[in-house]
């Protein structure tokens, strides 16, 4: 069905995008499937489940839920997201490659455009992204399924380490010393 839909279109800038191997035709039906379930899909199917809302809890009611979901989920978004910076941080200092910070932090942008967008079908989406097991479940499928590929290594820096967080001004291997740069060319 999708391929019958796309074929109407006829816009052909992302033909260079996608591997080289795909023909021009299938890159413009693979890029057309998501902007197609994304802009008129999901809007058509959260004003039917709205209505449908609105008939069984009243049409008040189902836009309180609607704003309540936004600020309620703003704030665990807030709240998730320094939560992840702070764990990308940490595995920085720990010399390791944040993947999993940084997939974390996607999925949390993901789910604060959701909340924000008025409608019971994203609002779902949204606050499923926000449960740190259905994120890891998530990674771990898409991490199976070969759609992306990661690497992952540790690089020791022994010598440059420090765990202190801050250095002892009294401590025997800190020197200070101050500077004066001078500019030979007016000295002349």
């Amino acid at each position: 069905m999708f391929l019958i839909v796309f074929d109407c279109f006829d816009n052909t800038s992302y033909k260079g995008i996608l591997p080289l191997f795909l023909s021009a035709n299938i890159q413009e039906k693979v890029w057309r499937v998501p902007f197609f379930l994304l802009f008129v899909l999901i809007p058509i199917a959260e004003i039917f489940v709205f209505i449908k809302m609105s008939g069984l809890i009243g049409l008040g009611t189902s836009l309180l839920i609607a704003l309540v979901t936004a600020m309620l989920g703003g704030t665990i978004v807030k709240y998730q997201g320094f939560q992840t910076m702070i764990n990308a941080q940490e595995a920085m200092k720990r010399a390791q490659i944040p993947s999993k910070e940084l997939f974390d932090g996607l999925c949390i942008v993901a789910a604060g455009a959701t909340l924000i967008t008025p409608g019971f079908i994203t609002d779902a989406l949204g606050f499923a992204l926000l449960v740190p097991p259905f994120r890891e479940a998530l990674r771990r499928r898409l991490s199976r399924s070969g759609a992306f590929n990661a690497t992952h290594f540790n690089a020791d820096y022994t010598e440059f380490h420090d765990n202190k967080r801050y250095h002892n001004p009294q401590d025997p291997d800190v020197i200070d010393v101050e500077y004066e740069t001078i500019d030979e060319t007016k000295r002349s």
